[in-house]
């Protein structure tokens, strides 16, 4: 089956799209997909829903303060989005202005520091390498004039509350530019009762870039190339892994970035590679899953590629039922939405 973006739109009321949190982060509700069954539930249901011997595997990185203003040296407005701080005086990113700075082109941000951009970047020179000109550390100057990234379907600004909730309560390695969203719903106290109840848990890191959030630019789903990221597996996160398997226990991924990171360092025999690596796996229907076994995840963007993912693992027309389902159901939407916990289709 040749699939094309168009297999994956579906329509969405704008009013479905969270523009907020709910007020606890276990607050939100829960689709459970189990094939051709769906059953509505609160995210606080989940731990009735793993059993002693399953492992979460969570993705820990940290959302850095990635979004910039500034003027170039010709008087234009600019807004820098980073995708990557490569080393302490080198970034790469997005640029949005109304005429792309030339290489050479200094730019002003935040009224308190100057990048010099030095050309284009990235497998299709879809991003802007900068250069720190005064400052010596590209994490501080992130940290101290940055402001942080919300997803662009996020109509209000960056407020306070945000600095917490879009973060998750496991955070702690800094370098993602968008949330692994899945991750918000756990609150320490439901990460407590699922240790207590012998569900075990592991972390892995793969940060996520600005990228996430580009629309595909082409027809054929298999004519699209997706943006490289940086991932992390340690030895404690594979062993792990290999005991839960050995002792018929589920490999749980909470959010799709924990599942490309497992996917991509996963061997036929359902372990993975230890250490660092970079992905641009592409995961669609057809795909054979190796490591994961559950998938915990927020509601996708039409024709986007996690959408394509979630398809890939819990079936292509169960997926879209189960959307059509959560529209009718008045399901919240994206990043502040609700979760699915999906099994995956050659499982059930």
């Amino acid at each position: 089956m040749s699939l094309t973006v168009d297999d994956f739109d579906f329509p969405l009321p704008p009013e479905l799209i969270a523009q907020h949190p709910a007020p606890e982060r276990r607050g939100s509700r829960l689709l459970h997909v189990c094939g051709s069954q769906l059953a509505d539930r609160q995210f606080a249901d989940l731990p009735g829903l793993l059993q002693a011997g399953d492992l979460l595997v969570f993705n820990d990185t940290r959302v850095i303060k990635a979004r910039f203003f500034g003027v170039k040296e010709t008087g234009g407005q600019v807004e820098i989005m980073l995708e990557r701080i490569v080393d302490a005086t080198h970034a790469l990113c997005q640029i949005r202005a109304s005429k792309a700075p030339k290489p050479g082109c200094l730019l002003k941000l935040a009224d308190a520091f100057t990048v010099r951009m030095t050309g284009r970047a990235g497998a299709d020179n879809d991003f802007f390498a900068l250069e720190l000109v005064d400052r010596s550390d590209f994490w501080e100057v992130a940290e101290t004039y940055g402001k942080l990234p919300l997803p662009p379907y996020i109509a209000h600004p960056a407020e306070g509350a945000d600095e917490a909730r879009y973060q998750t309560v496991y955070a702690r390695e800094p370098g993602a530019v968008a949330a692994p969203t899945a991750g918000l719903h756990f609150d320490e106290a439901m990460l407590d009762t699922l240790r207590a109840q012998g569900v075990g848990t592991a972390f892995v890191t793969l940060h996520v870039g600005a990228g996430t959030y580009r629309p595909m630019r082409v027809e054929k789903i298999a004519d699209h190339r997706m943006h490289s990221e940086c991932y992390d597996i340690p030895q404690a996160t594979a062993d792990a892994i290999a005991a839960t398997h050995a002792a018929g226990g589920r490999i749980v991924a909470v959010g799709t970035t924990s599942l490309r990171a497992l996917e991509s360092a996963g061997n036929e025999d359902g372990t993975v590679r230890v250490g660092a690596s970079e992905t641009a796996i592409f995961i669609t229907p057809g795909y054979r899953f190796k490591v994961v076994d559950r998938l915990i995840t927020n509601f996708h963007l039409p024709k986007s590629t996690l959408l394509m993912l979630v398809s890939a693992f819990a079936g292509y027309d169960e997926i879209r039922a189960a959307y059509a389902h959560a529209v009718a159901e008045r399901y919240r939407f994206f990043s502040y939405g609700d979760a699915m916990l999906l099994e995956r289709s050659d499982a059930i």
